[in-house]
């Protein structure tokens, strides 16, 4: 882009750079109203990225919103007349963020109508094209849900199930997988090459001759023939190259079918680009046409340049050529040194009697931290760090937006539900709960149906139903010890908690080769 900071902010500058693009291939503006009834949202809460939306009483008394979304106004209004319509648009929606709503501009595109190869090679070199005018550093991730849902045909999962093991499938987290693989009673077979599919990571030539080893239906050949056939209009679009396949990008099967993808840009630790082929909301609004469209994220765009200048120059990081790693300060922390360490990532330094915080190897290429556990996801989910070492409770906690790569099989306790002996639970009353964890506790009840009262503590837990301010409390239980000392118990386990090897996942892909090597030898120690 070359526009003059003094005439032109930046986001506008992406705007009429996108805008421009888009307009060369066909594309028309498209503008709508800021408000919609609150309806159109609460019957498709699973297509937004959140269901949180801010409403309000109109003039007419029809509840209303402001917009979560643009996607769904612009299927709502589209007529179904067998005509193609290419539409782009600049739109401010708003969001929760950190806890509050937010204003975001978005600068996006819909292809609506016959969606043939041609089409949807057409919308990726778009998105491709739409990352490489805004930074010189960026890439494109795609996935198929038609590969994921082949995989899972024969696994007889109802939603529930498979939201939850899609969730796994979106961090990485394997263990997490095995385990509801266990609890479904899936055979080794399904487990096998859904592993592979969940580890795959790399360019189509470097991957495509794992994916048709594991294709084991009509529906993954189907799958596996449309990314094909795509890679080839790719190719000919001269459209290709920092284009990756990555099976843990993932979205609801109600909504979606076909080919979903995400953009990043190095330096920026979130996605800022997402889009895919949503058919399937067409055919809940009554319509027979085919979808797909994508959304640049601009104020992800704004933050890096407010601080470090346009998105194209050389934005520096913590650093780029290290690997930097978060570790809780304690004996988990300690520990999990320890593994770095024997894996050949020793830093000097790191085990001495210190205030230092910040140590570095630029030999073996690390970087650590030492943080307060708590803050640990906090770290890695924002860039700062790369990988993190932290526990299973934390990560569910706080609802941390990372890929877990490991379970280090370390800092292994239990978070249950404990109260006096001979407590006897009265369901006609509301359950006054005690504890650290107030999403999990909210998230096990809400599991139940269970109508609750938690009151949100910082210190001895275990005092709450000693002294009649809860019912029960919901803690960390190691070896029991604290609760049968104050005359407690557990009375129900809700999650088996261990420390977790995390990724930050736009880190994942732009230095994978050396956090994958990083995980091998850690497994192999």
């Amino acid at each position: 882009m070359n526009y003059s900071d003094d005439v032109i902010r930046y986001d506008e500058q992406a705007i009429l750079c996108l805008r421009s693009l888009y307009s060369r291939y066909g594309y028309e503006p498209y503008r709508m109203s800021r408000f919609e009834e609150y309806g159109l949202y609460a019957d498709n809460k699973a297509f937004l990225s959140s269901g949180d939306v801010i409403t309000f009483t109109g003039t007419s008394g029809k509840l209303m919103a402001l917009r979560p979304d643009v996607t769904l106004s612009i299927v709502k209004q589209t007529i179904d007349d067998g005509t193609t319509k290419k539409l782009y648009y600049d739109e401010t929606i708003y969001r929760p963020e950190g806890g509050e709503f937010k204003e975001q501009m978005q600068v996006g595109l819909e292809f609506i109508g016959d969606i043939d190869v041609s089409a949807m090679g057409e919308v990726l070199m778009l998105a491709r094209q739409s990352l490489k005018e805004l930074s010189n550093q960026s890439r494109l991730e795609i996935s198929h849900m038609g590969f994921l849902s082949g995989l899972l045909q024969n696994a007889n999962l109802n939603s529930q199930q498979s939201s939850r093991l899609l969730q796994s499938v979106s961090e990485k987290n394997i263990p997490e997988i095995n385990a509801l693989f266990d609890e479904y009673d899936i055979d080794n077979e399904c487990r096998e090459k859904l592993a592979t599919l969940v580890m795959l990571y790399g360019s189509f030539d470097e991957t495509i001759d794992t994916l048709r080893e594991i294709s084991i239906n009509e529906e993954t050949e189907s799958a596996l023939l449309e990314l094909e056939e795509v890679y080839e209009v790719l190719k000919g679009l001269d459209a290709h190259e920092n284009v990756n396949l990555d099976f843990t990008i993932v979205n609801d099967l109600n909504y979606y079918s076909g080919i979903i993808f995400q953009g990043f840009i190095e330096g920026i630790p979130k996605k800022v680009l997402s889009g895919g082929r949503y058919d399937e909301l067409l055919r809940r609004f009554g319509k027979q046409a085919g979808a797909v469209g994508f959304a640049v994220y601009l104020d992800l765009l704004e933050q890096q340049y407010i601080q470090y200048g346009k998105a194209d120059a050389d934005m520096p990081t913590v650093s780029n050529d290290m690997i930097n790693i978060a570790l809780p300060k304690g004996r988990l922390g300690e520990d999990a040194y320890a593994v770095f360490e024997s894996s050949g990532y020793g830093c000097p330094g790191m085990s001495e009697e210190s205030r230092r915080l910040v140590f570095e190897n630029p030999e073996n290429g690390v970087r650590f931290f030492w943080v307060k556990p708590s803050d640990v996801s906090i770290y890695v989910e924002r860039g700062v760090a790369d990988i993190g070492v932290v526990g299973k409770d934390i990560l569910l906690e706080l609802a941390s937006d990372v890929y877990e790569l490991l379970d280090l099989d370390m800092g292994k306790c239990r978070i249950c539900v404990a109260a006096e002996k001979g407590y006897i639970d009265k369901q006609d009353r509301t359950l006054k709960v005690a504890t650290k964890f107030p999403n999990i506790s909210r998230n096990y009840y809400e599991s139940l149906g269970r109508d609750i009262d938690i009151i949100t503590l910082n210190g001895s837990i275990e005092l709450a139903p000693l002294l009649g301010l809860s019912d029960v409390i919901v803690d960390i239980v190691e070896t029991g010890t604290t609760l049968r000392e104050n005359n407690l118990e557990a009375m129900v386990t809700i999650t088996d908690i261990s420390a977790r090897l995390i990724s930050n996942k736009a880190s994942y892909k732009f230095k994978h080769e050396a956090i994958s090597t990083m995980c091998d030898k850690i497994q192999r120690g």
